[in-house]
């Protein structure tokens, strides 16, 4: 949490030190937050890397990330982070087991290593173990693990270089889910790809998907949201739609049962009702 104890708090504990941050990501057990002169500090769990200071020693409080000192972007996720420099370039510290770094190794990392061959990323995302970027002219490249297709190149091998995903050219938006991928192609519609044993793909199966999917019935999709095994949206007219895997709510219908197709969030139908 950041507040320079180890306490657990079921109410919300101002984290130390910052005053001047511009966007915040949390991981699985670190989280790491943009400050407004580009530079990024994180705090949490340490094993891997994933705070960037050049230490496996955990924190409570923030520490500077090394180096980093232009940063336009950030995501965390799982067991590493990742932010876009303001020249294009992608910077990633941590867990690296699967390539998720991007820098053509699979070693882990406690301080920032640019990931290869991107030069013109807009923002980055971060699943579990796998990264995506979307890319200025609207294409997204992804690298990391691959099991269930997550990089939607049409694979299912693990890459520890950027891959480009199949078939979208124009998307506005890319996110990463535990181990599935979403977009927004640019026309309304939502895509994903990677796993889909709770329908977290949204069309209609739960068959695993290596490129890209299209989400039964959304055309006019404003943002995209994928967690552990399930997905959300918001559409343009307010109304909130989940799919995937509803075993504690979380698909938010007033039921508990998983769903392969968008299913409305009670309270959020949007203007047309």
């Amino acid at each position: 949490l950041g507040d320079g104890t180890n306490t657990r708090s079921n109410t919300p504990v101002t984290v130390t030190g910052i005053t001047n941050a511009v966007a915040v990501s949390a991981g699985m057990e670190h989280s790491c937050a943009l400050l407004a002169d580009g530079t990024v500090e994180c705090w949490g769990h340490n094993y891997y890397g994933q705070l960037g200071n050049g230490t496996n020693n955990d924190s409570n409080v923030p520490v500077p990330v090394t180096g980093i000192t232009d940063a336009t972007a950030l995501s965390a996720n799982g067991r590493h982070s990742c932010i876009v420099n303001d020249d294009g370039t992608v910077s990633c510290w941590g867990h690296n087991d699967y390539g998720e770094l991007g820098n053509g190794t699979n070693t882990t990392s406690n301080t920032p290593v640019q990931v290869t061959g991107i030069t013109d990323a807009v923002t980055v995302s971060i699943g579990a173990y796998h990264t995506c970027s979307l890319r200025s002219g609207g294409s997204i490249a992804c690298w990391g693990a691959n099991g269930y297709g997550r990089l939607g190149d049409g694979t299912m091998v693990n890459s520890n270089t950027p891959v480009t995903t199949t078939g979208i050219a124009a998307a506005t938006a890319v996110a990463g889910g535990g181990s599935h991928t979403c977009a927004l192609p640019g026309d309304g519609s939502i895509a994903c790809w990677g796993f889909n044993n709770y329908g977290q793909l949204g069309n209609g199966t739960n068959v695993n998907f290596a490129t890209p999917s299209t989400v039964s019935g959304i055309t006019d999709a404003i943002s995209v949201a994928p967690g552990d095994a399930d997905t959300c949206a918001l559409r343009d007219d307010g109304a909130v739609l989940c799919w995937g895997y509803n075993g504690s709510g979380q698909l938010g219908n007033g039921t508990t049962m998983n769903s392969n197709v968008p299913v409305v969030v009670a309270g959020y139908t949007g203007t047309g009702g």
